[in-house]
């Protein structure tokens, strides 16, 4: 059966390989590149967050902006296209095709022949994503400066990074699987997976900040006491009296009309006893949003895989 499997599903398998190869070289040869042109531009200790380093992160940013985008458009491209390619057609092709009546009919059982297939598929499918996040991490230090974030802050690198790409394309794939088991046509299964992993993607994100109570920072220097870096969730004034407020209180100091006028509003307001308030999460929340992603994706892949087993055994036909 595992012969059989990789043999049925070789240009799946094969075209994964050359998504991951691809990406590696780019992300490899973009990387070492700009590892050159910093070392060939960059004043000693850039990239960082000194003055001097201002022109070479601009540098580094417009040249490799096109590869950052690929990776930023990764979280939710891969997880859509290994749901309607691998999970979909994986039990749908079965039923249109009528080859479910001849397939289950052999030596194999049907729940061996499921088993092996579902197995060994979602394996692949994550050892793939932990592939690619090790790629991504590795390319991205290089650039962290320069595009002025960070893989926590950045909601589509968080979701590159760490154990997210593997849980997310395992739960895609499983997604599809389900909807090819229960709408048993290819073209309609695909368009359900793709809807489905689109939607949860969209809800992830946006529910991504409510994982942990955000920390409150009250501050008048930001600029140190400030974890670069940090997922912000919201940004406040705090007035001498204890009242908090979303607007700057504009009838204490001018009100701007230029960015510069912001900073000496701003500078006004902090002579006048006027605070900011953050509240944000640390970058050393990293790994406890990550393993509580995973735990909200497989909460939701379990019961999928479920599901595909349980009306797979129950509808041969």
């Amino acid at each position: 059966m595992v012969w059989l499997t990789l043999r049925q599903h070789r240009m799946q398998l094969l075209a994964m390989l050359v998504l991951l190869l691809g990406a590696g070289a780019l992300l490899l040869f973009s990387g070492l590149e700009a590892q050159g042109y910093a070392a060939a531009h960059a004043p000693p200790g850039c990239p960082g967050q000194q003055d001097v380093c201002g022109e070479v992160n601009a540098g580094l940013a417009d040249r490799y902006d096109a590869v950052y985008l690929f990776v930023g458009m990764l979280p939710l491209a891969a997880p859509v296209l290994v749901g309607a390619f691998w999970g979909a057609p994986l039990l749908a092709r079965e039923y249109e095709q009528g080859t479910n009546k001849l397939a289950w009919t052999q030596a194999a059982s049907l729940r061996r022949w499921l088993t092996v297939k579902l197995a060994l598929l979602a394996t692949a499918v994550t050892v793939s994503g932990l592939v690619m996040s090790a790629m991504v991490s590795a390319w991205l230090p290089g650039f962290r400066e320069a595009k002025g974030d960070t893989s926590f802050a950045n909601a589509g690198v968080f979701s590159m990074v760490g154990v997210s790409p593997a849980v997310w394309w395992l739960f895609a794939f499983l997604f599809g699987a389900a909807s090819g088991t229960v709408v048993r046509r290819v073209l309609p299964a695909m368009a359900v997976a793709v809807l489905g992993v689109v939607t949860v993607t969209f809800v992830l994100f946006n529910l991504r900040d409510t994982y942990a109570e955000p920390v409150r920072l009250v501050t008048t220097h930001y600029e140190t006491a400030l974890d670069r870096g940090a997922m912000m969730k919201e940004l406040t004034w705090l007035s001498p009296s204890g009242v908090e407020s979303a607007l700057p209180p504009f009838d204490v100091c001018s009100m701007p009309n230029t960015q510069r006028g912001a900073i000496e509003q701003e500078t006004c307001l902090f002579e006048k006893g006027y605070q900011r308030v953050f509240y944000h999460h640390p970058t050393s929340r990293f790994w406890r949003f990550q393993w509580t992603e995973a735990g909200i994706l497989l909460a939701g892949a379990l019961p999928l895989g479920g599901l595909t087993v349980i009306r797979t055994l129950r509808r041969r036909n």
